[in-house]
């Protein structure tokens, strides 16, 4: 998700679709997609509403609604998670997604479709690890080679 989409999430926003839990999220130009979360989301997500049946989901310390200049809350939890990186804002949150889920395997199609981007070349853009020669097809091919099949 975008950082102004997860500020901008609500309780009422929660649901459920088809034996799923569900986040209706609303992106860019107004539309409504529907985003399960991960069980450790989900759990994360009940801690945030508590006891609350309505209003936002992420809240600051004042119980407002948190917004977008999270920056600050970031690099403490980063410093607090041992990650020492010179600057680091919620935007790589995305590229450490699109790295991640291409890296476990997902195929592009879904990852596009995820991170709703109409342009399947933004992914390669978002992909850290695009340079990273240990997964060249090179390899993949000569394994297969290799193995007889």
């Amino acid at each position: 998700m975008r950082i102004l989409e997860a500020c901008g999430s609500n309780i009422a926003d929660l649901g459920e679709e088809h034996g799923h839990r569900v986040l209706h999220v609303r992106g860019k130009g107004g539309k409504v997609v529907l985003a399960p979360p991960p069980p450790a989301v989900a759990r994360a997500i009940d801690r945030a509403v508590d006891e609350c049946t309505s209003g936002p989901i992420l809240r600051n310390t004042h119980d407002r609604r948190m917004d977008r200049h999270t920056t600050r809350r970031l690099e403490h939890l980063a410093h607090a998670a041992g990650i020492r990186m010179p600057r680091i804002h919620p935007h790589m949150l995305r590229h450490t997604f699109v790295t991640t889920v291409l890296d476990s395997g997902a195929s592009l199609r879904d990852v596009q479709i995820a991170a709703r981007h109409a342009d399947p070349r933004t992914i390669m853009c978002y992909d850290r690890a695009r340079k990273n020669l240990d997964r060249h097809p090179n390899y993949i091919l000569a394994g297969y080679m290799a193995s007889g099949t």
